[in-house]
Formats: C-alpha cells, sequence, structure tokens
C-alpha cells in the first residue's frame, strides 16, 4: 500500500489529550518538517523543536485561509464539554463553528482533514451533543475538500488536568467492567492515544476521499513509525 508523507501539519486542539498525543507523534515523523499548533497561549514544552510553529490566536475564527494553505494535513482535535462552555450556544460555537471555519478554510486545496467527532453523532439525534457532532460531520462532507477522516470514539481514557465528572465516572466503571466485557466490544472506552495514532495511521494510509473511523476501527488501530 502506497503512503502519505505528512510533510505539513497544522493542528488545532492541540492543547487537549488527544492534540498533545498527536503532536508527539508528528514529531517523531523525520518527513514531517513543518508542525503548526494554532493555541491561545504560547506552549513552553515545544519552544526547542525547530519544526513547531505556535500561531497565537485569541480567537480561533481569526484563523484564515494564509494561515492553513502551506500543510498537506490539517487536524482537529478541538472539542469542549457543555459545562465547560457554559451554554449551549457556547458549545455550539465552539464544537460546530470553530471547527467548521476551520474546515471551511481548506476548501480547494491539497489538503487531508482529519477530525474527532464522536460515537452517537447523528444530526437527527434527540442528545444535543451528538446532534452538533453530526451536524459538523454532515457540513464538513458538503465541503469541497481533498480527503476527509472522521473519527467517532467512545469515551475517552486519560488522565485530564480538569477532570470532565462524566469521563471519570465511565473511567471508573470501565475497569470495574473490562474483565466481562468482549474484546471488541463496540462501546469500549479507547485511550487518547489510541485516537492519536489512528489520525496518523488514516493521513498516511487512507485512499478514500471519505472515511468514518468507528470506535470499533480505533480499537484496533496498529501503527507505528517505521
Amino acid at each position: 500500500m502506497q503512503k502519505v508523507k505528512i510533510q505539513s501539519a497544522i493542528v488545532i486542539g492541540a492543547t487537549g489529550l488527544v492534540g498533545q498525543s498527536l503532536v508527539q507523534l508528528l514529531l517523531q515523523l523525520p518527513e514531517c518538517e513543518k508542525i503548526t499548533l494554532v493555541v491561545r497561549r504560547q506552549q513552553p514544552q515545544y519552544q526547542n523543536y525547530n519544526q513547531v510553529q505556535q500561531l497565537v490566536l485569541d480567537d480561533f475564527l481569526l484563523l484564515n485561509e494564509e494561515d492553513v494553505s502551506q500543510h498537506t494535513h490539517a487536524f482537529s482535535c478541538l472539542g469542549t464539554t457543555l459545562k465547560q462552555a457554559g451554554s449551549r450556544q457556547a458549545f455550539y460555537n465552539i464544537d460546530y463553528g470553530i471547527n467548521m471555519h476551520f474546515a471551511e478554510l481548506l476548501q480547494d486545496k491539497h489538503i487531508h482533514y482529519l477530525l474527532i467527532s464522536a460515537a452517537g453523532a447523528s444530526a437527527s439525534s434527540r442528545i444535543f451533543y451528538n446532534r452538533v457532532k453530526g451536524e459538523l460531520e454532515r457540513d464538513v462532507q458538503a465541503f469541497n475538500l481533498d480527503t476527509i477522516s472522521i473519527l467517532r470514539p467512545s469515551l475517552l481514557i486519560g488522565e485530564r488536568n480538569q477532570q470532565r465528572f462524566f469521563e471519570g465516572l465511565g473511567q471508573k466503571l470501565f475497569y470495574c467492567t473490562e474483565p466481562f466485557l468482549p474484546k471488541k466490544y463496540r462501546y469500549k472506552p479507547v485511550t487518547v492515544a489510541q485516537v492519536a495514532k489512528t489520525m496518523v495511521s488514516a493521513a498516511i494510509l487512507q485512499t478514500e476521499h471519505i472515511r468514518i473511523y468507528n470506535n470499533l476501527d480505533i480499537q484496533n488501530i496498529i501503527w507505528s513509525t517505521k
């Protein structure tokens, strides 16, 4: 199978758990000569990497076509919760609005767009969170984008600085019930590393114009830097 080189990448949501894991994987790729991180404040841990450029923006909606055009891959790891956002509208503005703006800038360019969505995403869902994710997936696919990868992870396993209540509860329940679950249980939680590795694998190996990676795909990812 012919592999595509990730020569230059731009990442939004780089300070989140998946984003941090993704950046570490990209740093291991010798062919990845440029990694642009869109951040709200400088991240000291990346200042000593020559290939890392930090684009500091107070508002990610200020991101423009010139900022994204010189990249081969665009990774969106950006997401929040209703609690963190403070309201449904604020959540929508972040999870839908910023991700849509990012995707729109990539139209008519030879750039592979990779988006983290969620298991259960559906534009017709009665659950607000899933409905927003579904609307985002639907509308991103309507853009004239070169290549699209959409990841739908279930519950994420990882240590957050600010623990999300339901994720923390879900992790505890998972550890208690894991011995009784089948190895390929559809909704089995996945680690942030598995999600990040799936993004990199999709960036390198995907041949389809659009592909959705469900939770089982993420569970079964096999990837290395070689």
